[in-house]
């Protein structure tokens, strides 16, 4: 529970098209949740055939594990989707291009994660993060820099061009002060384990809970970066033992400690516990 609503589970969330219901079953046992996709990865002709797949397959995936990303407000699938998941109204629902607080709230009680992926959706975000009904936020890398007339791509040394970074850390802000998921975008490049390996890293110091994948292959990566090391769980419990027996600022392994270092102690912790 984030904020009193349902989370989604952590880190790896996985995309996987709403009408290739073969897929499924395979997405759910790789991630840790599955993203059925009614929207951007279902051609027109294609959305009604999505629909009939994905809601009997709700009656057996794991609710606390299942997202169904619908088609966005004012598009001509949206109310379609909406009628067709009325039978799982406990289901969380991925609202992409979310920008209007209204549009979240008018999903409740159903639980939502908003996409913003559009400059709109960004300066909304802290609105959004705050709908009673909002499990977590997300943003989408590609359709903003095309909504903000950018270039697709990244600085020569692999981070994210100035403008995006801003969007990425908005987010970021938006949801951790309203208390619900701040989710990482998806990296569409398959081929660069690398720069996946990059993204995860840079996701979990700045204080992602989670990042969404578009291949099953990307979820060990993220997985592995969003696991505290041994190093860091060892320092962890050592240092929060101390803490019982020292005052409220002392010394240890050669480094100050007070209540923020004892904080990023419990952090891990708690993270080592959802990670396994």
């Amino acid at each position: 529970m984030i904020g009193g609503t349902p989370a989604p589970r952590c880190p790896a969330l996985l995309f996987c098209p709403g009408d290739r219901p073969d897929r499924f079953d395979k997405a759910a046992a790789a991630a840790d949740t599955v993203i059925l996709d009614l929207e951007d990865a279902v051609a027109a002709d294609r959305k009604a055939r999505a629909r009939e797949a994905v809601v009997p397959a709700l009656r057996r995936l794991d609710p606390s594990r299942t997202i169904v990303r619908i088609n966005g407000v004012g598009t001509p699938w949206h109310d379609d989707d909406l009628a067709a998941l009325a039978g799982s109204p406990g289901t969380v629902v991925m609202l992409p291009k979310a920008c209007d607080v209204a549009a979240v709230e008018a999903l409740a009680p159903r639980p939502v994660v908003a996409l913003c992926e559009t400059a709109a959706g960004v300066l909304a975000a802290p609105a959004l993060a705050a709908a009673a009904n909002c499990a977590g936020l997300m943003w989408g890398s590609e359709d903003l820099v095309a909504d903000l007339g950018g270039r697709p791509g990244r600085t020569p040394t692999g981070a994210y061009p100035p403008a995006v970074e801003e969007a990425r850390t908005r987010i970021l802000y938006a949801a951790r002060a309203s208390g619900v998921l701040p989710i990482d975008t998806v990296l569409v490049d398959l081929a660069d384990a690398d720069l996946l390996r990059a993204d995860s890293a840079a996701a979990v110091t700045a204080g992602f809970a989670a990042k969404a994948c578009i291949h099953p292959s990307q979820v060990p990566a993220v997985r592995e970066a969003f696991r505290p090391t041994t190093e860091q769980i060892r320092w962890a419990r050592d240092v929060t033992a101390a803490a019982g027996t020292a005052s409220a600022v002392f010394r240890f392994a050669g480094r100050m400690v007070d209540a923020p270092v004892l904080a990023h102690a419990a952090e891990i912790l708690r993270q080592a516990e959802r990670h396994g």
